[in-house]
């Protein structure tokens, strides 16, 4: 009787979640920095599955079209990849306080872009996204080959977070350098780009960022059964024939294509991949990744998406850094954490 409660209980936590995901998502849909009346937003909708819209300017459709729904999605792959980056990290090292960003993945990326920004002067207007993104996308899948590499020497999971911390801080190094000797123009790009945008994805990149994403996403979901072998202890793991090495590089691989294509695309989004994770375990209150995983998700997606629409709060087309407001959310959480755990 007890296990069919916390099923039950389990199950309703999971329908609010994705209907608290979807009316989210609705509400970034038509609300956002500029002010567009809910009539016009509903035909625009209603335009796009083949009904009349009268009264509709270009410029409007190409508000709800062309930047607020993309937006959303990406909101909700960006905030779904980055929290399983850091529930699968934290499982595997067993800290609570590992995340994308402790192992160097969301440094590696920042550096490449200070590279194109800062040193050859790519500017991240429209013109040079695509630079700036494919330049994060090399930082984040070099730092991650380099942590695969260094695992088959380093077979202490703790020692290995220390690495990835060292690489974060010759990554900053390098950028305060860089900064040091940059024009103006490169540091305000490059400033824009680590303030972190769901926005920054256009249309036409929207279908590569989903595919991606959700190709990540996929190799998290495979990789459930040996988290929950791992929460007994890699003795343990091992005992019950589990390659312990071989789901560590696999994972390290998830987690950097998780980490990479959020990072490359958004920018470094702060806390969403530290905080998420504890949130969705005291929801449901177990370590079963068959069950908290597809609550990380869906709760790091809702999360994002009230994030996003957080941004917005100050309107007449003022837009707040995304990492002024994630902070907000995640920092109380993981203070609660440290406080709770002594």
């Amino acid at each position: 009787m007890v296990n069919d409660g916390h099923a039950t209980g389990s199950r309703m936590v999971v329908v609010a979640l994705a209907l608290a995901m979807l009316a989210l998502f609705v509400v970034n849909i038509f609300v956002g920095s500029t002010h567009v009346p809910p009539s016009q937003v509903l035909e625009v909708l209603g335009a796009c599955l083949g009904c009349p819209a009268w009264d509709v300017s270009e410029t409007t459709s190409f508000i709800i079209l062309h930047s607020r729904l993309p937006q959303a999605v990406v909101a909700v792959f960006c905030g779904a990849s980055l929290s399983v980056a850091g529930l699968m990290l934290q499982t595997a090292f067993r800290n609570p306080l590992a995340g994308p960003s402790v192992f160097g993945i969301t440094s590696g990326a920042s550096l490449a872009v200070a590279i194109v920004t800062l040193a050859v002067g790519t500017s991240t207007a429209i013109g040079g996204q695509i630079t700036v993104v494919a330049a994060a996308f090399v930082g984040a899948t070099a730092v991650t080959a380099l942590i695969l590499a260094l695992s088959a020497i380093v077979r202490s999971g703790v020692m290995l977070l220390i690495v990835g911390i060292m690489i974060g801080y010759l990554s900053s190094s390098a950028i305060t350098l860089l900064n040091y000797f940059a024009s103006a123009d490169g540091m305000r790009s490059y400033m824009l780009w680590g303030m972190g945008d769901f926005g920054a994805v256009s249309s036409e990149q929207l279908p590569v960022f989903v595919a991606l994403s959700a190709l990540a996403l996929l190799s998290a979901v495979l990789l459930v059964k040996p988290l929950n072998a791992l929460l007994l202890g890699e003795r343990y793991a091992e005992s019950l024939g589990v390659d312990v090495v071989s789901v560590r590089n696999r994972l390290l691989l998830s987690t950097g294509l998780l980490s990479a294509v959020a990072t490359a695309y958004c920018g470094p989004v702060s806390f969403l991949g530290l905080a998420v994770p504890h949130i969705a375990r005291l929801l449901m209150r177990t370590d079963n990744h068959k069950s908290l995983m597809p609550v990380t998700m869906v709760c790091g997606s809702a999360i994002a998406l009230l994030c996003n629409l957080l941004t917005t709060v100050l309107s007449d087309g003022v837009l707040l850094p995304l990492n002024a407001i994630t902070p907000l959310i995640g920092a109380p959480v993981i203070l609660y954490v440290i406080l709770r755990k002594r």
